[in-house]
């Protein structure tokens, strides 16, 4: 059932009632409704359409669900496509749809989820009366951008911890991999949900009648909101791609210095194998035979190797 609520005189006189005839109860010059309707409930979208006259184009967006963030302005209404994020612990980015039809005197919204307490909340504390639209407006878009704001903030909080198991002396490489490439879509997602609220804040702003001098500095603090999280957003995807580069920076540096080590092994050790390989020869060489020529081999392998192991030791070959 859909959720409904009606004030009158800024005061809620009603809730939860059907959605039909809303035409009869808006007929009070003090009254604004909201209606909430999920959007799988197409009877309700639609009976409320008909009762406030929305246009067919936004009703069907409203009912294909996944549009792009938007406001679209009509004769007698606004219409806007905002998205709710939510961030799990391991940076899995949660985005929930929310249609928003925009009236003189109600607002209606559709969606699969999004967590309307906190917007109702809002109302029963608000400072402001609502006896306007533009604030429970205020609110809705509040709740949203304050969702985008924690969301970025999860965001940049696992990219640090990612930062700090980049330089472990043994990070697990595969999960490294695996939690970088999750951030990055789900970056990727938040910023195609904040990047265009700037373009719906400022074409609210135009409205006539929705943002009165009253209501004018509470939307230009969600603008400041939409400003830091899109700045935020686009300044955490360079981080992504840095993460990503000191990654495979210092696994190249380590590969680097495992292979100086091995070369500087294979050199003393090519000592020794040369030396036996001489003394294989079968041709006569001096200590042929003789016990003292098998001491003189072994006393020049050992010199050999441990002058070749200081001195690589010494250019930090080792």
């Amino acid at each position: 059932m859909s959720t409904t609520r009606a004030y009158r005189g800024a005061a809620l006189s009603e809730q939860d009632f059907p959605v039909d005839g809303l035409g009869e109860r808006l007929a009070g010059g003090d009254t604004i409704v909201w209606v909430d309707i999920d959007h799988h409930d197409s009877a309700d979208l639609a009976a409320v359409g008909a009762e406030l006259g929305l246009h067919q184009l936004a009703v069907e967006d409203a009912e294909q669900r996944h549009q792009r963030p938007k406001l679209d302005q009509y004769r007698t209404h606004q219409f806007l496509a905002v998205y709710g994020t939510t961030v799990a612990d391991d940076g899995t980015l949660t985005t929930c749809e929310l249609s928003v039809f925009v009236t003189d005197r109600a607002l209606v919204t559709v969606h699969d989820g999004f967590d309307m307490s906190r917007v109702t909340r809002r109302w029963d504390d608000s400072v402001v009366p609502c006896d306007r639209v533009g604030v429970l407006l205020h609110a809705l878009l509040d709740v949203v951008v304050d969702g985008h704001l924690g969301a970025v903030s999860a965001i940049d909080d696992r990219i640090e911890e990612l930062e700090g198991v980049v330089f472990e002396d043994s990070p697990d490489v595969r999960q490294l991999q695996r939690e970088t490439v999750r951030l990055r879509r789900s970056l990727s997602r938040l910023r195609r949900a904040v990047l265009p609220m700037r373009e719906i804040m400022t074409g609210l702003s135009r409205v006539d009648g929705l943002v009165d001098e009253e209501l004018d500095p509470y939307y230009g603090d969600i603008r400041d909101h939409v400003v830091h999280a899109s700045e935020w957003a686009e300044s955490l995807r360079d981080h992504v791609i840095a993460l990503r580069e000191t990654q495979l920076t210092i696994q190249g540096n380590r590969l680097n210095l495992v292979m100086k080590k091995v070369t500087g092994w294979a050199a003393i050790i090519a000592v020794p194998t040369a030396i036996t390989g001489f003394y294989g020869q079968n041709v006569p060489y001096p200590g042929n035979g003789e016990p003292w020529g098998f001491w003189v081999s072994s006393v020049v392998i050992v010199v050999v190797g441990v002058w070749l192991y200081a001195m690589f030791k010494r250019k930090d070959w080792l």
